[in-house]
C-alpha cells in the first residue's frame, strides 16, 4: 500500500479514534477509578476488536457479518453487561482504602482484555467506520498480504497512541484527588459514565 494511503488512512483513523466513544469513555472511566492497573489489557482488546473489523472489511465481510447478526447482537450484549458490571464494581468501591493505601481487587488480565474485545465487537459503528473508509483509499480487491498488514500494524499504532494519551490524562487526573470524599466522588462519577456506555453500546 502506497504511504499517502497510509497516512490518510491513519489521520482518518486518529480523528475517529479521538473522538470519545464507548471504548475510550470505558478506558478512562476505568483508569480514573481503579487506575492504570489493567487498563492496558482492556485497551489492547478494543484495539483487537478494530482489528477484526478492519479484517471484515478489507475481506469484503462486512455482508456476512449482517447474516450472522444475532451473534454480534449476543456480544454487544455482553459487553454491555460487563460495562454495567464494571460500573457497579466503580460506584461501590471502597472510597478510603483506595484512597489511603491506593489498592484495589485485581482482575484477571485475559478477562479484561476479552471484555474490551467484546466492546469493540459489539459496536457496529467500527465496521462502518472502515467500510466506508477504506473503499476510498485502497483497492479492496487488490490488497496484498503485506497491504494488510501495514492497515494492520497502523491501526494498532495509533490506537495505541490514542488509548495512551487517554489513560494519561486519566492517571494524572486521578492522582490529584486525596481526600476519600473527592475519591467516593470519582468512583460514582466514572461509574455513571461506565453504566451510560454501556446504555449506549446496548441501544446502537
Amino acid at each position: 500500500m502506497d504511504l499517502a494511503g497510509l497516512v490518510v488512512f491513519a489521520g482518518a483513523l486518529f480523528v475517529a479514534a479521538a473522538s470519545p466513544g464507548p471504548g475510550v469513555v470505558a478506558i478512562v472511566a476505568r483508569v480514573l477509578g481503579r487506575g492504570r492497573e489493567g487498563a492496558i489489557a482492556f485497551a489492547a482488546g478494543v484495539a483487537v476488536g478494530d482489528v477484526v473489523w478492519l479484517t471484515f472489511a478489507v475481506l469484503g465481510l462486512a455482508v456476512l457479518a449482517q447474516t450472522f447478526h444475532a451473534v454480534f447482537l449476543v456480544i454487544r450484549y455482553a459487553g454491555a453487561a460487563y460495562l454495567l458490571w464494571l460500573a457497579w464494581e466503580l460506584w461501590s468501591a471502597p472510597a478510603e482504602r483506595q484512597a489511603i493505601a491506593g489498592e484495589s481487587r485485581r482482575e484477571h488480565p485475559v478477562r479484561l482484555f476479552l471484555a474490551g474485545l467484546a466492546l469493540t465487537l459489539g459496536n457496529p459503528k467500527v465496521v462502518v467506520f472502515y467500510v466506508a473508509l477504506l473503499p476510498n483509499i485502497l483497492d479492496l480487491g487488490r490488497v496484498t498480504p503485506l497491504g494488510y498488514a501495514e492497515l494492520v500494524v497502523v491501526t494498532e499504532l495509533v490506537l495505541a497512541l490514542v488509548f495512551a494519551g487517554y489513560m494519561l490524562l486519566a492517571e494524572r487526573a486521578r492522582s490529584l484527588v486525596a481526600s476519600p470524599r473527592a475519591m467516593r466522588i470519582v468512583n460514582r462519577a466514572t461509574g455513571g459514565v461506565m453504566a451510560g456506555a454501556a446504555v449506549a453500546v446496548a441501544t446502537r
